[in-house]
């Protein structure tokens, strides 16, 4: 009996031994099949090593001497948006350098996500239009624990060390757009149809509003009777917050000031729906072909323009400087929470039935033929 016994453990002891022997080659045989990473991807060769190009360890870099820029999106579900991916791709890869987009249709994680794989990708730069600017701080965290810069695009991403912010002044566009519907309706009841409330920009512009509303209303001479955020910046949400202040109000609304052109436009179709399209004064931003024939109709009153390929040509040349370890210039500091954000604010230009010509359409941001097309037929 403890002959057969010692046997067995005999026979347990060689089962083992080929399997550790056999664990052994398929170990070698996989880092061979690697090669060296710890040399030829920029991979630390032992745990908690500082990698040379300074990014953290566990991040896969390809060092071919091409600067890499990142973009993450938050939506290409308005026009403006399409313009900058594509003003801001023509600008980078100008200077020579590679240009990788995502985008993340209004979803937080998904974006998140995104700037993940970007940052795996190998980018030396991450440039980030975020959808929430809260949610959107986890993006900064993570390119920074890969030793990555982040600019943020247009807008803020708040509470986070991000390292350049692009912009215009949005509270100048506020400001505008106010100045603009005060002149001509200064008493009355307004409504304000912000943008969307997770996105910082749609506060700064609120805040240029009420800058100029507020003598105004401390002297009562105009009562704002809706003030409410459209979600997502939609349309359809817009038209719906225009329909329940025309509804609490029985239709009676002297002026109408949107957080940007879409959500005007939704605007507009409520005070259609009530005969009143054209004889409420509308404002609005970003200046979107719509708009503009809107505008030489008559029935939006005003835009802001924001001329986007000045804007994706400065950050572009930034993002690329930054990439190659280059102290940005920038004219202010914008606080986002946490820190004084290094801000280059360009500036935007109120455009009316009575500039248009000189302002959207001599830049060639949109054509004469498509502003004037619906009125001229």
């Amino acid at each position: 009996m403890l002959e057969r016994k010692a046997m067995r453990i005999m026979a347990v002891r060689r089962l083992l031994q080929v399997a550790a022997i056999a664990l052994a080659v398929l170990l070698l045989w996989a880092i061979f099949m690697r090669g060296d990473v710890g040399n030829d991807a920029g991979l630390p060769s032992s745990p908690g090593e500082e990698l040379t190009d300074g990014h953290a360890p566990g991040v896969r870099r390809q060092d071919d001497g091409i600067i890499k820029v990142g973009l993450t999106m938050d939506t290409l579900q308005e026009e403006r948006w399409i313009k900058d991916q594509e003003m801001f791709g023509e600008a980078v890869e100008a200077l020579g350098a590679e240009f990788i987009v995502m985008t993340a249709d209004s979803d937080d994680a998904k974006q998140i996500e995104q700037a993940e794989t970007l940052i795996s990708m190998g980018v030396d730069i991450l440039v980030v239009v975020p959808h929430d600017a809260e949610a959107t701080a986890t993006i900064v965290n993570k390119a920074h624990a890969a030793g990555i810069k982040v600019m943020s695009y247009d807008r803020l991403v708040r509470n986070a060390d991000v390292d350049l912010y692009v912009s215009f002044d949005n509270e100048r566009v506020g400001e505008l757009q106010a100045e603009v519907i005060t002149k001509l309706v200064p008493e009355g009841k307004y409504v304000f149809i912000g943008g969307a409330d997770t996105d910082y920009n749609a506060h700064l512009v609120k805040k240029g509003v009420f800058n100029v509303l507020q003598p105004f209303i401390d002297r009562g001479e105009i009562t704002v009777v809706f003030d409410q955020w459209t979600r997502n910046w939609l349309p359809a949400n817009a038209r719906d917050n225009m329909r329940a202040a025309l509804r609490a109000n029985e239709g009676r609304i002297d002026a109408v000031i949107a957080g940007n052109d879409a959500t005007a436009g939704g605007a507009i179709e409520a005070l259609a729906e009530w005969g009143l399209a054209g004889k409420v004064p509308v404002a609005g931003q970003d200046a979107e072909l719509a708009a503009a024939q809107r505008i030489v109709a008559g029935t939006q009153t005003m835009t802001v323009y924001k001329p986007i390929r000045q804007l994706a040509e400065v950050a572009a040349e930034l993002a690329v400087k930054m990439a190659k370890g280059e102290t940005p210039r920038a004219d202010r500091l914008v606080n986002n929470g946490k820190i004084d954000v290094p801000s280059v604010l360009l500036t935007p230009i109120a455009v009316n039935a009575d500039n248009i010509d000189e302002t959207i359409i001599a830049d060639g941001f949109h054509s004469r033929e498509e502003v004037y097309k619906l009125i001229e037929r």
